[in-house]
Formats: C-alpha cells, structure tokens, sequence
C-alpha cells in the first residue's frame, strides 16, 4: 500500500520526464532555442507555474498586438499565444494544427540542433 506522499512524489517524478509542454514536437522546439531561453520557457510551460505563465502570455499577445511601437514587436505573439494553449483548450487545439503543420513542412525545426561550434 502506497502512502500519499509516495503518490505525490512519483506524480512529480513522472511529471519531470515529460516534456515541459506536454508535446514531444514543442520539446523539440524549446530545446533548439539559446540555453537561457530555453529555461526560462521551460519554467513557463511547467503545469504549477499557471500562476506566472497565463500573465505573461497576455502580456506578450499584447506587445504583439502593439508591434509598431519601438522593441516590441510581432515575434511576441505567437509565443504569448503558446503559452496561453497551457491553460486555454481552444488554442491547445490551435498549437497543435500549427505543430502538425510544422512537422510536415518543416522537420529540420524538430530535430536537435547541433552545438553552435560544431564544425561539422
């Protein structure tokens, strides 16, 4: 008989080896970004940080809304938008349209991308 605890704690084990997004094709676009990047989606895109990741996706949807203004610009939109799929059926439905549209017309963006000083 296992206790609570222990149920918690493999939940958090088994939630740890998924991807961050759930997707194993968002994976694979997270880790082709710059290292600090990557993290810093990867704490967005983890199920108990809603509480940071649903305002920062209505704030990037909004600077991307307001592109024509100076360092903002239209980059911020999509990914405020894929941030809000975590937590909004409707554009999860949406996010996974534009990954399946992605795998077929654009694999090289989901395989690993080779160390930038690799010469090879």
């Amino acid at each position: 008989m296992t206790s609570v605890s222990d149920d918690h704690t493999q939940s958090r084990a088994s939630a740890a080896s998924e991807p961050a997004g759930g997707d194993q094709r968002l994976d694979a676009l997270v880790g082709r970004l710059p290292p600090r990047v990557s993290g810093t989606v990867n704490y967005l895109l983890k199920p108990s940080n809603r509480w940071v990741r649903i305002p920062s996706g209505a704030l990037l949807v909004a600077g991307g809304v307001l592109s024509f203004l100076p360092v903002l610009g239209v980059w911020m939109l999509p990914l405020g938008l894929a941030l809000l799929a975590e937590d909004v059926p409707a554009l999860r439905a949406s996010r996974s349209k534009a990954l399946d549209w992605i795998e077929r017309r654009k694999p090289e963006w989901l395989a690993p991308s080779s160390p930038p000083n690799d010469k090879s």
